[in-house]
């Protein structure tokens, strides 16, 4: 089975993301390329994918929202897994979807939405992010839980085998996946 892991990032933690649900995927016996959204012309070879954006101001990038409109047909005919990087703070508010979400997972048919907490660094932020920073008091840490996106990305790869080789669907009871 391919999968495609795409994720746009502005500082690259998000792209760090992808990169470790790749790997993780991988090591569940899947083949997975990892590529940036806006370098993704098409996604006939690929039997799902994995699409993320990092979260500034409550809203998806650009190129994530960009992604999901020129692919919006094809996202549809194969299973779809999305994930937002953004919220930081102790705890960081990973209840908080981006303001698309629900539309992005309307259009789309996505069978899952993740919201993980996300890295502010100083020194990759420029004066204009800063001054918001400031304004808001988000503080700068990395709030990435890199346990529980290994274990999400092991339970897309249960879901993905599960249903390549016609098995019941977790999640799915029996009675509801066993009728015609």
């Amino acid at each position: 089975m391919n999968v495609l892991v795409t994720a746009a990032s502005k500082h690259g933690a998000t792209a760090e993301i992808g990169a470790v649900i790749g790997r993780v995927l991988e090591t569940q016996g899947l083949h997975v390329d990892v590529i940036a959204p806006d370098e993704v012309q098409r996604i006939d070879g690929y039997d799902a994918v994995v699409l993320g954006s990092g979260v500034y101001a409550g809203h998806w990038l650009q190129p994530a929202k960009a992604f999901v409109e020129r692919h919006q047909t094809a996202l549809r005919e194969r299973p779809l897994f999305l994930f937002s990087s953004g919220p930081v703070g102790a705890p960081p508010k990973t209840t908080d979807e981006p303001a698309e979400a629900r539309r992005i997972d309307v259009d789309t048919g996505a069978i899952d939405h993740r919201v993980f907490g996300g890295r502010l660094t100083a020194s990759q932020l420029g004066p204009f992010e800063k001054v918001v920073l400031k304004v808001v008091k988000a503080p700068l840490s990395d709030d990435r839980p890199w346990d529980d996106i290994v274990d999400w990305a092991k339970e897309i790869a249960r879901y993905l085998k599960a249903d390549e080789s016609g098995r019941p669907v977790v999640g799915v009871p029996q009675a509801v996946a066993a009728e015609p």
